[in-house]
């Protein structure tokens, strides 16, 4: 018997996301199955039973009548979400242990970096000047992480484990060990409060779309060693007032930022974001993602539910994640 398709959407421009490389590995994990290509002109819409996709444009989904699982082959789904033409079928966010720890390596690289007073120190190395200032330990530092899905929660445990003081913040009630957990809207002003170092991995929703603004910055600690809060953004580039990050960064509110995602990307060239001294700036790829383990777990995914198995990590489309 022949078995359902699997359509391959990728828009990508980097090396990462060339559409050639995903359709080699998609084939060699396929066995038996059809792995198509939109572009493939002999490709039967009708044969598709399943779609991995990467930024697909709005209606490419629809053309596929039969579609019964849709694969987001990134963390982020809001673009999705967006597309109001989007086929009523399950849709899947990877979420594979590859993935989480490339954010994990993110995140406690650049909190270690402000925390190491890295652009100081950089600084000082491009102007030949030695002056080291006195260093603080971990603990003297409160990192609060919002968003405690997978990503988030390992990368709290992970900075614990370093040292720092850390919290964490999330829409509803989380419990993670040795983490301290706030939720909701009445619990956010508190756990701002505590927090030094903001690290920021929550999923984009109405709810959450320029959530990191001047209103909540200025509700950081300002009592810390490191003198002005520090923003770490690796979630979504529609989590941030841009304005508002640059004010803050210009008058003091904010004394840093590492910033992986962005309102428009790529990143536009007259940014202030690529010359601001105080920004540390990443081209969205805190935790790109690896054809190699995506690909098997999709192929994985299609034969469980094909023998009558549950689909994993099925998005919440009311919630938007």
């Amino acid at each position: 018997m022949t078995k359902g398709a699997l359509a391959l959407l990728v828009h990508g421009g980097t090396e990462n996301w060339s559409p050639q490389r995903w359709k080699s590995r998609f084939d060699e994990v396929c066995e038996g199955r059809p792995v198509l290509q939109l572009s493939d002109a002999k490709s039967d819409p009708a044969a598709v039973h399943y779609a991995a996709v990467w930024k697909p444009r709005p209606g490419e989904l629809a053309a596929f009548p039969n579609l019964r699982v849709i694969f987001n082959l990134g963390a982020g789904v809001d673009a999705l979400m967006a597309d109001r033409t989007l086929p009523d079928v399950p849709l899947v966010r990877v979420a594979v242990g590859d993935l989480t720890a490339r954010m994990t390596e993110y995140v406690v690289l650049h909190v270690l970096m402000h925390h190491r007073q890295e652009l100081y120190l950089r600084e000082s190395q491009r102007e030949k000047r030695w002056a080291p200032k006195s260093q603080w330990a971990a603990n003297a530092i409160s990192v609060g992480v919002m968003g405690l899905g997978t990503l988030g929660a390992d990368a709290a445990d992970v900075l614990r484990r370093l040292g720092f003081r850390v919290a964490g913040w999330s829409r509803g009630p989380r419990t993670i060990a040795d983490i301290e957990c706030f939720h909701g809207e009445a619990q956010l002003d508190a756990f701002l409060r505590r927090t030094d170092i903001l690290v920021c991995l929550l999923p984009l929703t109405a709810e959450t779309r320029h959530i990191l603004n001047r209103p909540l910055f200025e509700k950081l600690n300002r009592a810390s060693p490191l003198g002005a809060p520090i923003l770490i953004n690796a979630g979504r580039g529609g989590l941030q007032n841009e304005p508002d990050i640059l004010q803050c960064l210009d008058d003091g509110t904010l004394g840093g930022a590492s910033l992986d995602v962005y309102g428009t990307e790529p990143l536009p060239a007259d940014s202030r974001f690529w010359t601001h001294p105080k920004v540390v700036l990443t081209p969205h790829n805190a935790a790109d993602t690896d054809p190699d383990e995506i690909s098997k777990y999709v192929a994985e995914q299609i034969e469980r539910f094909e023998a009558g198995g549950a689909l994993e990590n099925v998005v919440d489309r009311g919630r938007g994640y």
